[in-house]
């Protein structure tokens, strides 16, 4: 049967597919518009299924905050390109992704896969398989944040999309808490302070820094005082309090706190694709996976 354009149109607004799909889809149900929109979707599932197993790492950080200020998340959500993430579709997606954790708190990401996106709508999950159908890359909600804070100044801040931090300090003002999320986001600190930096790291370093200054050939108190020394420039590259403020390096994040009667009770820093193992392919190669339709 003939199928129109107006059926076609139809059919895009409410699956999101592509023109080409939607007229195929339609033609095969003999018009039926609502068995055809079931078949794309099922499609869409398909195409889910056989592109997860591909290396998403770019995508977006997205930071929301709630209306009182007293709670924050963040969210990172991949793509396997810098194109698609640039699409607004993927970054609406994104988007509601972290309004969805910020309005119900989900304990895991499994629990937040299982929220409706929207009120009333189809789940996370159901939603990002669609989107893949629809951009035809592989897209994860990496992983998710959230921060509550009952007396302290919760701050966040972006470095364009790909670096996020979150902060509580109590004491001092919401310019230091935004200060130091910026200091966060540049300097990369482990941990707050040396009671959080993990015992097996700082074994570890212990373990390093003692063969190191043993096979200078001074005494064992040299040594001693050479391993203390060195432990001591190690924590203060790692913490936070401990790093030069990059607003002003003469001077510690400790010192600038302490200035100003505040501490940081922590923080959260996502980058975007840290850990990822990226796959690395040659220009001929990546050419023919797409001619291969992978």
């Amino acid at each position: 049967m003939a199928i129109s354009a107006a059926q076609v149109k139809e059919l895009r607004q409410r699956t999101g597919c592509g023109m080409m799909e939607c007229k195929k889809a339609l033609v095969e149900a003999d018009g039926d518009m609502d068995a055809a929109a079931e078949d794309l979707r099922k499609s869409g599932l398909a195409k889910a299924d056989k592109k997860a197993g591909r290396v998403a790492a770019e995508g977006l950080i997205v930071v929301e905050v709630g209306g009182d200020g007293k709670s924050a998340v963040m969210v990172e959500v991949n793509a396997e390109t810098d194109f698609v993430a640039k699409k607004g579709e993927f970054q609406d997606f994104a988007r509601a992704v972290a309004k969805r954790v910020l309005a119900d708190a989900p304990a895991d990401l499994d629990a937040l896969m299982a929220l409706p996106l929207t009120d009333g709508g189809e789940t996370v999950e159901e939603a990002r398989r669609s989107l893949i159908a629809t951009i035809g890359e592989n897209i994860n909600v990496r992983r998710f944040v959230r921060r509550d804070t009952t007396g302290g100044n919760l701050s966040s801040y972006l470095h364009g999309d790909r670096i996020g931090v979150l902060v509580e300090v109590e004491g001092g003002d919401s310019d230091l808490a935004r200060d130091v999320a910026m200091h966060v986001a540049a300097s990369k600190p482990v941990c707050v302070d040396e009671a959080g930096v993990p015992q097996d790291v700082l074994d570890k370093e212990k373990e390093i820094f003692s063969a190191q200054a043993a096979a200078s050939g001074k005494p064992p108190e040299i040594v001693e005082k050479m391993v203390s020394g060195r432990i001591r420039k190690f924590l203060g590259e790692i913490t936070l309090v401990g790093q030069p403020f990059v607003k002003d390096p003469d001077q510690t994040v400790g010192k600038l706190l302490k200035g100003a009667g505040a501490t940081v009770k922590g923080f959260d820093r996502f980058e975007l694709g840290e850990g990822v193992e990226k796959k690395t392919e040659n220009f001929a190669e990546e050419v023919m996976a797409q001619v291969q339709g992978s």
